[in-house]
């Protein structure tokens, strides 16, 4: 039977290399929900997922800033009629301006929750309301949210209420088979890391790819041996 997986920051970094992961590998899933901010990155993506297409699956993009809730409950509508349901979901896209705690604008820590937070719980929500049942829920969170760091407090926070989030719906929703998983990634060659440490040398760290891999491994059945606390991705 078909599959489909909806990818949330899939323009870039563990968003991207995840969905090029999935789609040139022979697997089920058909179709490719892609949700991402209007750049670049995204229209090159979805031009190589389109011309490249060897097993013939569908490309479904959509831009939206995940920071506005009225634009993702409607998209989310969109999205089953579009689709049929989503079976894997990866929550991914993540927001962060670092900077000390006298600095912090209160307007920037709301944006920082709403599309690290707000944004997946609401994509999940909806798509309940519309009657969907996932097979896998991924939530990204990060190693930053299992300590503080100086700097970091409005991302830390977010990502620390992101495993919160995580371990509640992963009880919540058992009753439907649905597995819930929290990645919390360490140092990581993205974007959003080059803002939260911009003097580190991305070759030396973890790359997007591998945690991919990890994505990938959750999906299959030894996925299911190790989906049962915050698992932590790091070098």
């Amino acid at each position: 039977m078909s599959k489909s997986i909806l990818i949330t920051g899939a323009s870039k970094g563990i968003g991207a290399a995840t969905a090029e992961r999935f789609f040139y590998a022979d697997n089920d899933i058909t179709d490719f929900i892609l949700l991402a901010r209007q750049s670049e990155d995204f229209e090159k993506l979805i031009g190589r997922l389109t011309d490249d297409n060897p097993y013939g699956k569908r490309v479904l993009p959509h831009v939206i800033d995940l920071n506005d809730r009225a634009r993702i409950v409607g998209l989310m509508r969109d999205v089953m009629a579009e689709a049929g349901k989503v079976d894997y979901l990866v929550n991914n896209a993540g927001y962060t301006a670092p900077c000390a705690l006298q600095q912090i604008e209160f307007a920037d820590f709301e944006r920082t929750i709403g599309v690290n937070l707000y944004a997946p719980f609401t994509i999940v929500q909806e798509l309940l309301h519309c009657g969907n049942t996932f097979e896998l829920i991924v939530n990204i969170a990060s190693t930053a949210g299992m300590g503080g760091r100086p700097g970091w407090l409005t991302y830390g926070a977010s990502k620390a209420a992101v495993i919160n989030m995580s371990e509640a719906m992963k009880e919540e929703l058992s009753i439907y088979g649905t597995r819930v998983v929290c990645i919390s990634p360490g140092r990581c060659a993205t974007d959003l890391r080059r803002k939260l440490a911009p003097d580190e040398d991305p070759s030396t760290i973890m790359q997007p790819e591998q945690v991919a891999s990890v994505i990938d491994m959750l999906t299959s059945e030894v996925g299911t041996l190790v989906d049962s606390q915050n698992l932590v991705v790091r070098q």
